[in-house]
């Protein structure tokens, strides 16, 4: 249509603006009739009367262009050079048009365009309500979002990893390739925007300023709108859906933790009772039941509340590490570092090796969490009842407090066979009496180590594991015999008892025992 104008195109450039609206005048000053992003339609008297003043007036006011019906009319050079300044498009028409076919037409398209996107809105509303209504997981979420954009879409954590992805298709190898480097180079915004070295469009996902995640598309072209209108109802879906699961999975731990106080404490004697409450908080039919003891040791922290912080990421990943092993259990969060569990077990014969599985993930799990320093599991016998194995519980706890002061293994649980005679020390070791007898039986060599901080405390701690083994004591330490029975003199003259005599080894190891558990590195929490 224009076309048939034989357009000329006298100055300016950037032809690619987008065209909101078409205005037709001949007036010499539009400033109160244009709002921005019109292109102008004219016969040219009043640029020919003022090149200068006409176009700057234009650009002013945020014109995109101006087409103008001069026919046989000279342009001035004023024209050209005043458009190539400002960057406005100005054209020439040298045969007569239709304006008003030309205005019918630009704002049809543009009234089509409008409407279309009304329509993709209406329809990305929809999608996601839907999502909402039926409480659709993550990875629903995000594939409605990669539909919808009609590009590969990544959720992420803030450490860069990634929490669910749809390709559309394509080699998930090579939309994540190198995935830590690249989105560390792609810098976070509080808004939807386009960043980083890539080009990638992301959106922050969670409540302002407390951003858990990003929505990430890796490669948005030139989508515009039709990319970030999605990707934000997908951020806003992903963070009302893990607030609506945590606030139920609070609730649901504090239903475990008073179910399982109940029948730790025997208040529900009947076993059919034990069982429908158990199971409609989850927990799945099982041919026995385990009772299970974490027991975490913490970093010295005195702030509580980050301290209620990590125990609460604890639960968290035992929980999950439970889920992940196709297992389900009552869980119930202690004071002072402590996880309770009645984990149920579907299958018959040994449950040993899954017992295993389990806990080794349970243990993996929790060293990853800040703040842990150690992690000790008791376990106590199996039960065919559910009220049983809660009772047992008691057990466990004692065996996970015992296990804290054994040596840091890589065993993923301990049962009381392993813990023992430590194991009774764990339970007596706040006796008063208990504690005077500890430091009776070693004062003077503890008072030597205060004062001179030298290697006879280890010589005797060597000397007590290797059973008063003399041979393999200086094997051990890599001394020399000689040696060896010069540091044994000094300590049987400090601890005041011969040394050979078993019953005073035995005395003393009991009293090491209970140097070592009341020295745990251990940190109460409230």
């Amino acid at each position: 249509m224009v076309q048939n104008g034989q357009p000329r195109l006298v100055g300016g450039s950037r032809l690619d603006r987008e065209v909101r609206w078409v205005h037709v005048s001949d007036l010499a000053d539009l400033t109160d009739l244009l709002q921005g992003g019109e292109l102008v339609l004219t016969t040219g008297s009043a640029m020919l009367a003022d090149p200068v003043g006409y176009l700057e007036g234009l650009a002013a006011t945020g014109a995109v262009g101006v087409i103008a019906e001069l026919l046989d009319a000279e342009v001035p050079q004023t024209v050209a050079a005043t458009a190539d300044r400002l960057g406005l498009p100005v054209v020439v028409l040298r045969r007569a048009i239709r304006f008003v076919e030309v205005t019918e037409e630009v704002h049809r398209s543009i009234v089509a365009d409008q409407y279309e996107e009304v329509v993709f809105s209406r329809h990305v509303h929809e999608v996601f309500t839907g999502l909402g209504m039926r409480r659709a997981g993550v990875s629903e979420i995000v594939s409605a979002a990669a539909e919808l954009i009609g590009r590969p879409v990544v959720l992420e954590d803030l450490t860069r990893q990634v929490l669910a992805f749809d390709g559309r298709g394509g080699p998930p190898a090579e939309l994540l390739r190198d995935w830590d480097r690249r989105s560390r180079l792609t810098p976070s915004s509080r808004e939807t925007a386009v960043t980083g070295p890539e080009g990638w469009l992301v959106s922050p996902v969670g409540a302002p300023r407390q951003e858990w995640g990003r929505l990430i598309v890796p490669d948005p072209a030139d989508l515009g709108e039709r990319a970030r209108m999605p990707l934000e109802r997908a951020a806003q879906a992903l963070a009302l859906h893990r607030m609506a699961e945590q606030n139920r999975t609070e609730l649901e731990i504090r239903a475990q933790n008073g179910l399982v106080d109940d029948l730790r404490l025997g208040r529900i004697p009947d076993e059919a009772e034990a069982v429908a409450r158990a199971r409609a908080l989850g927990l799945g039919p099982g041919l026995s039941y385990a009772p299970v003891t974490v027991r975490i040791v913490e970093s010295s922290d005195p702030d509580q509340v980050l301290a209620q912080g990590r125990l609460t990421r604890a639960l968290d990943a035992v929980r999950h590490s439970v889920r992940a092993a196709r297992r389900t259990a009552l869980t119930a969060l202690r004071p002072h570092g402590r996880i309770d569990l009645i984990l149920s077990s579907p299958a018959s014969g040994d449950t040993e090796p899954e017992l295993t599985q389990v806990c080794s993930s349970i243990r993996s799990s929790l060293l990853r969490v800040d703040g842990v320093a150690r992690v000790a599991i008791g376990v106590a016998p199996d039960s065919t009842r559910l009220v049983d194995a809660a009772r047992g519980l008691a057990e466990a706890a004692h065996v996970a407090d015992a296990a804290l002061s054994l040596p840091d293994g890589d065993r993923a649980f301990h049962r009381t066979t392993d813990v023992r005679l430590r194991g009774l020390i764990a339970v007596i070791r706040s006796d008063p009496r208990v504690q005077a007898f500890a430091e009776t039986e070693l004062r003077g060599l503890l008072e030597h180590h205060a004062r001179h901080g030298d290697d006879l405390l280890e010589t005797f701690r060597r000397f007590i594991e290797s059973g008063g083994n003399k041979a393999e004591l200086a094997k051990a330490m890599n001394l020399a015999r000689p040696t060896v029975y010069s540091r044994l003199a000094r300590i049987e003259r400090l601890l005041g008892v011969p040394l050979d005599d078993a019953e005073s080894r035995a005395s003393l190891h009991a009293a090491l025992l209970v140097l070592d558990s009341r020295t745990e590195p251990f940190v109460e929490s409230a």
